[in-house]
């Protein structure tokens, strides 16, 4: 029997709090929200043991969260739709405003640098004084990146940071909130005497700001 008589329907909401109360499946979530992925590529894209990622799956599609279709033998996964996206930047952002230790560790995973918030980049995308950098992997920059973005995966950055112009002023960014990428490049790109800054957010932050996208 129901200790109380909505019992039944706070069980159900509290599905989708389950399915969030693992930091392996809000990362899992994070990864796919760029991208669909197959359990393979998101396991390594997520840096989560195989079986791990697959059996974290198998829960965030039991809560709706995501979805999968079928190529031939292969198995691809997704955000079930954009309103997931949404959330969980709401809940990130929630978060964020409450939990004094999440922003000391996002400080100490991050450091400080001041970023480049969506809107000021979006106003800036015309300037021609200013190179957007997706220092993400080349194949999600193909799904999707901000508008006259180049393409610099972090592995190849010192290569080429000769080629870059002295006087841009660089706005760096990589898949998330979190990613440790982004700044990681922007510290490189300072230490050669360039003006560089992380987009705050990241690729999802900027996509879930509902911006422009190019494919």
């Amino acid at each position: 029997m129901p200790q109380f008589p909505e019992e039944p329907i706070y069980e159900q909401l509290a599905r989708i709090g389950k399915a969030l109360a693992s930091p392996v499946r809000l990362r899992l979530l994070d990864v796919l929200d760029q991208r669909e992925r197959t359990v393979e590529e998101l396991a390594r894209s997520a840096e989560i043991p195989l079986k791990n990622t697959s059996a974290q799956l198998q829960q965030l599609r039991a809560a709706h969260l995501v979805t999968s279709r079928r190529e031939g033998t292969r198995v691809y996964y997704r955000l079930a739709d954009a309103r997931v996206s949404r959330f969980l930047g709401e809940f990130q952002g929630f978060a964020g405003g409450r939990l004094a230790d999440l922003r000391d560790a996002v400080r100490a995973r991050l450091g400080s640098l001041e970023g480049v918030t969506a809107d000021e980049l979006a106003s800036r995308l015309a300037d021609p004084a200013t190179l957007v950098m997706d220092v993400r992997p080349a194949a999600d920059y193909a799904a999707g990146h901000v508008p006259g973005a180049i393409s610099v995966p972090l592995a190849e950055l010192r290569d080429q940071l000769d080629d870059l112009p002295r006087q841009a002023r660089i706005v760096a960014y990589c898949g998330g909130p979190y990613c440790v990428v982004s700044p990681e490049a922007v510290r490189l790109l300072r230490e050669r005497g360039y003006d560089a800054s992380p987009l705050d957010g990241g690729f999802l932050g900027w996509r879930r700001r509902e911006k422009p996208l190019e494919h």
